[in-house]
């Protein structure tokens, strides 16, 4: 268990210099750790009197080992119950009180908490961390209570066919790595993970030792500085988390799934096995996304409206009414992961009839180079979305979490640079190298009877 750590009240007393040495990187992002692991990145911007601090944890479904699914976001909920010195409930009433906002969330790769709020009041995001950092408690009865929630929250994504399929879509094109399963985990898995699991989980990857933390605002660096060292250094760091080890073996022949439930259309998923974010095909393949389906505010980390409607996708199965729906997704992940496309059709229509017109767009796109026009058309969308998601502190923190997270935060700087540079024979080579018949994972939902919409 950590030592209990005990935040300080109001302003930072006076302190030795920080131990970290401080070091400016050519986006304006100053960077230092702390002797117990933390990284540190911040990042004055005096556009607003606001400040945003996340803290990431390289944490996530990844982590995960079987008949222990979900415990990452499970674990990310027990955060939220309360410690000693701020009991459960007061963190969301305190930051609401002084102005700002909060949320937290996990993903395949890791878990983030952040608070936003006037900058006059960053003191008590950077408090609220640094205890549920170490004093976080774990109650008994709060673990079941969660537990109810949590199947609960499972169950309910169960009535979305769409979840279902992708459930399946995603078992199935991993075979031997932990990308295969859901981060809300197996239903059996939670239903059997005990307190104690928790608390392991939470002393192996939630301490300095395996965080970083990012603050953007409207701050004073040397001051902040050494309010991050008062609060963050005395929390001892854990041992090293265990490496993911899995490695997914290539895939050498096309797998197909059906699901059969009750639902309100047929829908269409399919998935690409491709490389990590730091494989240097990531940009081309973010502009591949980009030219069949609109830059999209998911991978671009935006807030505005995706532009799918000039896009290929939209116009050949949308437009000519195959489908009432249909994109595709790319999101950079630490490990390999998946170009996915999705489709629902249109009543009247087939799944054979829509899975063929997006094959043919697949392979229209690996026989021609895009036009210089369309290439440049999908860069601006995707440069729009990028400048529309750094609007706020909040997205710039996000932003630079993200980056470290599953390539380097320095990335940040060149993100734009390095999406100008994709050519269009780059675009087709990716999408001949990975969008190939031997490589894909496909799923149908097939309804068994046909239900009325959710409203």
């Amino acid at each position: 268990m950590f030592n209990r750590i005990h935040p300080t009240q109001g302003r930072h007393t006076a302190l030795p210099p920080p131990s970290g040495r401080l070091v400016l990187t050519d986006n304006n992002v100053l960077e230092f750790q702390l002797e117990n692991g933390l990284k540190v990145l911040l990042k004055p911007v005096r556009s607003a009197p606001v400040a945003s601090n996340w803290i990431w944890y390289r944490v996530g479904s990844r982590n995960e080992l079987p008949g222990k699914t979900g415990i990452s976001h499970w674990v990310e909920h027990m955060m939220f119950k309360g410690t000693a010195a701020f009991p459960k409930g007061s963190i969301m009433r305190l930051v609401n009180k002084n102005g700002g906002m909060l949320n937290g969330f996990t993903s395949f790769d890791y878990t983030a908490y952040f608070e936003t709020l006037p900058a006059d009041r960053l003191d008590l995001g950077l408090r609220i961390e640094a205890d549920r950092m170490a004093n976080s408690v774990f109650d008994p009865e709060e673990v079941e209570s969660e537990r109810t929630v949590i199947i609960s929250e499972r169950e309910g994504s169960e009535n979305s066919p769409n979840f279902l399929l992708r459930e399946e879509l995603m078992s199935l094109a991993f075979r031997a790595h932990p990308y295969g399963h859901q981060v809300i985990g197996w239903k059996e898995d939670l239903r059997q993970i005990t307190r104690e699991d928790l608390w392991t989980h939470y002393k192996t990857y939630y301490g300095p030792h395996n965080a970083v933390l990012v603050i953007v605002g409207d701050i004073d660096v040397e001051a902040v500085r050494a309010r991050v060292e008062e609060l963050f250094a005395p929390i001892p760091a854990g041992s090293p988390p265990p490496p993911v080890l899995a490695i997914e073996p290539a895939q050498t022949g096309e797998r197909r799934v059906v699901v059969r439930q009750p639902g309100t259309a047929q829908y269409l998923q399919a998935a690409f096995h491709v490389p990590d974010a730091r494989h240097p095909d990531n940009f081309p393949l973010m502009v591949l996304d980009a030219v069949l389906a609109g830059a999209s505010p998911m991978t671009f980390g935006g807030g505005s409206t995706p532009t799918h409607r000039s896009a290929r996708l939209y116009k050949a199965l949308v437009e000519t009414e195959l489908a009432t729906r249909a994109g595709c997704g790319y999101t950079p992940s630490i490990d390999p992961g998946l170009f996915h496309f999705y489709a629902t059709v249109r009543e009247g229509r087939s799944l054979e009839e829509v899975e063929r017109a997006l094959w043919d767009e697949v392979k229209r796109i690996q026989d021609e180079p895009v036009s210089e026009e369309e290439l440049a058309k999908a860069q601006k969308q995707a440069r729009a979305q990028f400048a529309y998601a750094l609007e706020s502190v909040t997205n710039q923190a996000l932003w630079l979490g993200l980056m470290e997270m599953v390539d380097s935060y320095t990335r940040f700087h060149s993100f734009l640079d390095d999406l100008s540079i994709v050519t269009a024979a780059d675009v087709q080579r990716v999408a001949q190298t990975y969008l190939v018949e031997t490589n894909r994972t496909v799923g149908w939902f097939v309804p068994t009877e046909m239900t009325s919409a959710p409203r």
